[in-house]
């Protein structure tokens, strides 16, 4: 069986053009890359997680925690997933239901059965917790759940009110890395995108924060942000390297939904976002500015440059790796099946009071997530291998999509080579359009040759979406 790429458009293809690192494609329409999954009856989503909760998995297999805080003092502009205004007393009565959750999964035969490698503490902003809470959190983490020996454990939040006495005691949590959502240094952009503190109070507190050398300090950076120019840009990397963070992701903004963005926009009070081909161009910024500094790259939009910093549950979460989700708004996947939680708190809460599991829906992925995982952690990391590809219906996938390869080789986004396909800067930044790409063409092949599996649905993402997607 032999792949015809010319039935599929533009969208999977892209186009040919002298400059594919900005017109490759149309616009990057998704943060992630996801395939499709069939959606569980609601009268038997509980029975079945109960099913999987107690069958013991297979201890070769990676996994993470996945912990949600659905609260954040102020809605930054750009986001699409706020859920609940920060309130003391909102926030000690869930933090009560989130340790009794967390009991209660951590108890399970499966939960016991293996190691979790890495742990990620989301949001929302986790750090609106209190320093007691996330000190607790984390020792209830290490105490309830078998973790391995070199655990990732990441505590993510915002700089503003994360004080001394909250990072020792996250520490004496347990806690070794550490996420800070800066978005961008410069304070003029931080005010449109409703951020709290100024350029100067930032760089001071990561900063203090990097030279106690107590566990790697991460950034996240956005580009193409409302009155982010290219020289704003270039000089928050230039901050970011000031600072001594020990890690920093690039993250191109994608704006949709009822982000209060676009409404600013409209009414014109603010600037509107980057061109997709000027996000290309800081993108290309970026890229090049981490290998003038000889900053390692460890995925598409990743760096470090300590080797404490090791990414694992950023690169975990796009492989095949089980996620058990915990907390109002969480989702994640065990056992072939896509999990997602109530993500209304009145919802979450009454159902953990009850003693019940709060999940919200249940789905059972596609047959072929496997060998989807392995192509969005391929495309993530820059390189696809054939060796950690699974076989797609009976034949080697890597050669079945060597059309479509080739086609991309030829559009100046990857280089093909036996066993291996390589991103070009230009394909890197494409790299979720990608994968996507990849995704559909292999479900259409697939359903086309068994209409009888096609789903009904498209499938959650397989873990909580961070706030900066």
């Amino acid at each position: 069986m032999t792949l015809d790429i010319y039935k599929f458009d533009e969208s999977i293809l892209g186009v040919s053009t002298p400059d594919p690192l900005r017109f490759a494609f149309a616009k990057k329409h998704s943060a992630h890359a996801g395939g499709s999954a069939t959606p569980i009856a609601q009268d038997k989503k509980l029975n079945l997680f109960d099913e999987l909760m107690l069958t013991e998995g297979k201890k070769q297999d990676k996994r993470c925690l996945y912990i949600h805080i659905p609260f954040c003092r102020v809605r930054c502009t750009f986001c699409n997933f706020f859920q609940n205004a920060a309130s003391r007393k909102l926030v000690d009565d869930y933090f009560e239901a989130l340790l009794c959750e967390l009991k209660q999964k951590a108890k399970t035969p499966w939960a016991q059965s293996g190691l979790f490698h890495a742990v990620y503490i989301g949001g929302g902003t986790p750090t609106d917790l209190s320093a007691l809470q996330v000190e607790q959190l984390g020792k209830a983490i290490r105490e309830h759940f078998p973790l391995a020996n070199d655990v990732e454990m990441t505590l993510e939040g915002r700089i503003n009110r994360f004080s001394d006495e909250m990072f020792d005691r996250a520490l004496e949590g347990g806690f070794n890395r550490f996420s800070f959502g800066i978005q961008s240094f410069n304070t003029k952009v931080r005010r449109s995108a409703k951020r709290l503190d100024d350029r100067e109070v930032v760089l001071e507190r990561i900063s203090s924060l990097s030279k106690t050398e107590q566990a790697p300090i991460v950034l996240d950076l956005l580009y193409g942000l409302p009155h982010q120019t290219m020289d704003v840009f270039e000089q928050d990397l230039h901050d970011y390297m000031s600072t001594g963070a020990h890690g920093i992701d690039l993250y191109q903004l994608i704006v949709g939904g009822d982000a209060p963005m676009l409404n600013l926009v409209d009414k014109g009070k603010i600037p509107p976002p980057a061109t997709t081909p000027d996000k290309a161009s800081m993108y290309l910024a970026g890229v090049e500015f981490m290998e003038k500094h000889k900053v390692k790259q460890l995925s598409v939009n990743h760096w470090a440059r300590d080797n404490r910093e090791r990414s694992i549950y950023n690169s975990l979460a796009k492989t095949y790796a089980e996620v058990l989700p915990i907390g109002c708004g969480a989702g994640g996947n065990v056992g072939g099946h896509g999990i997602m939680q109530h993500r209304t708190l009145e919802t979450y809460m009454g159902s953990v009071k009850r003693g019940e599991l709060p999940i919200a829906m249940m789905t059972k992925q596609n047959e072929l997530e496997p060998i989807f995982s392995s192509l969005k952690a391929g495309f993530d990391s820059g390189v696809v291998r054939r060796s950690l590809l699974p076989t797609f219906m009976g034949q080697d996938t890597f050669d079945y999509l060597k059309p479509l390869f080739s086609h991309w080789q030829s559009n100046g986004l990857v280089e093909l080579s036996e066993d291996y396909l390589t991103l070009t800067i230009a394909g890197s930044f494409w790299a979720v359009t990608l994968a996507q790409s990849v995704i559909q063409v292999l479900n259409a092949e697939y359903f086309e040759a068994n209409p009888q599996a096609r789903p009904s649905r498209p499938a959650h993402h397989p873990h909580a979406v961070k706030k900066h997607a």
